[in-house]
């Protein structure tokens, strides 16, 4: 059962950037996947299986812009990649993420 609970993770976690606190979310079934945790699979852990398989089918919608005004953009950078969201009002409007080549 923690091969299931780790690729079902692993697909889940491909579309984290869709949903919010994922980490905070998906930790009862986290721990799970642990060496030495005996498998216990209670209601925490299927609410958190339920909570996250209803926020896989939802379908992420980019929003429209609304006029020019309020949008914030958020960027992270490392040696390895780059990656930004633009949001407006709350509302994810685009979103990229590039892999930087190592040019040595």
């Amino acid at each position: 059962m923690p091969i299931e609970i780790r690729k079902f993770l692993g697909l889940a976690g491909y579309y984290q950037r869709f949903i919010q606190n994922f980490s905070k979310i998906a930790k009862p079934l986290t721990t799970l996947t642990q060496n030495g945790v005996p498998l216990n699979w209670t209601q925490k852990q299927e609410i958190t299986f339920e909570t996250l398989k209803q926020a896989l089918c939802s379908a992420p919608v980019l929003s429209l812009p609304e006029g020019t005004e309020d949008f914030i953009v958020y960027w992270d950078a490392s040696n390895q990649g780059l990656g930004c969201v633009l949001k407006q009002h709350g509302k994810v409007i685009a979103y990229a993420s590039r892999q930087l080549k190592n040019m040595k």
